[in-house]
This record gives C-alpha cells, structure tokens and sequence, in this order.
C-alpha cells in the first residue's frame, strides 16, 4: 500500500509529465501595425531547420488555413498582403526531478537522540526528450516588415502526436492574431 508521500511523489510525477506534453505559446506583434488592411496571406516555403513529415506538414497547412480563415484572413498563391515564414526546430532537453525516498521511514524528518534530523534519502530521476519549436513569423507583403510572430513549443513524440501538437500550437498562436474575426466566428467579441 503506498504511503501519502508515495502517492504525493506519484500525483507530482504524473503533473510533471503532463506538463512536459503541453504545447505552450508565446507572442507579440507590431502595435503601431494596421492589422485591418491585412485580408490574404500566402505560405512561404518551411525554413527547414527540422524538416516536417508529411502528416506535420498537412497539419500546419490545414490548422493555419482554418484558423485564419475565422479571422478573416484568406490563403492566395500571389500578390497576399501577409507572408507566413515558417521555422521548424528540435533541441535535445533535460529534465530532473527529485523525490523523497522510500525507505522505513518514507522520507519523513525524524529525531533520533544527539544526532538531530535525518530527512531520509532522496532520489534523482533524470529524464531527455526532444523539444520542438514552430515559430510563424507574419511579414507585411509590401513593407517586408514583421508584423506578427508565434512561437510554439513542446515535445516531439510520434507523427500523429505530433500533428496534433502542431495543430493546438497554430490555433494557441492565431488566437492572439491581433486582426478582425470572420463574421459569425464563434470567438469574435460581441460589438
């Protein structure tokens, strides 16, 4: 039967790898920008830093075309008013986690005569996992000036991990787009 720091040291671990598959999104945009001129955008080529697989590379398309959409923004093959660069990049990580240790005492502080506290052993796993990074950069057609950029973050895992890592990272990024909505987008501000 596991003791209340076992199961503690447990529900800790689970949160922790939980945490590690989230995608998280950071972004920021030009506020002197006039985000109601942009209408059309068109995809550069992928800056393959990493190159993407196939069921990635159909992910991104599809979740950049759907989720612009909504914010009224169009995909053209020529003369769009917006560029889309795409980064993809991998870096190898690290994570280390320490937990008390499960010996008679279960890792609890106690006093024993002269020789003060002991707070018992503690265990250090070390784990690696891949991060991988999409940064899209959003370029005014005529100025060349970047208006908007996303980055997402979060592990690499199997293809179809990661196309639906991918997919929550272009809808996290276009959310905080700074432009107009489509009309009858469920996420557009009420006037």
């Amino acid at each position: 039967m596991f003791t209340f720091l076992q199961r503690s040291a447990l529900f800790v671990s689970c949160l922790f790898l939980a945490a590690c598959s989230m995608v998280t999104v950071t972004t920021d945009y030009d506020h002197s920008a006039s985000f109601a001129k942009y209408h059309t955008y068109t995809l550069t080529p992928l800056a393959q830093e990493v190159p993407l697989s196939p069921s990635s590379e159909t992910a991104l398309r599809e979740s950049l075309r759907a989720h612009l959409a909504a914010r009224g923004l169009t995909e053209v093959e020529e003369g769009a008013d917006l560029h889309i660069v795409r980064h993809v990049s991998a870096q190898e990580k690290i994570a280390i986690s320490q937990s008390p240790g499960w010996g008679p005492y279960g890792g609890v502080p106690y006093r024993y005569g002269r020789y003060g506290m002991w707070a018992g052993a503690t265990y250090t796993d070390v784990s690696q996992y891949t991060e991988g990074t999409l940064i899209l950069d959003f370029v005014d057609a005529k100025t060349q000036k970047l208006v908007f950029r996303g980055i997402g973050k979060g592990t690499i895992g199997d293809p179809e991990t990661n196309a639906k890592r991918i997919r929550e990272a272009v809808e996290k990024i276009v959310q905080s787009y700074p432009g107009s909505y489509a009309a009858g987008y469920p996420g557009a501000p009420h006037p």
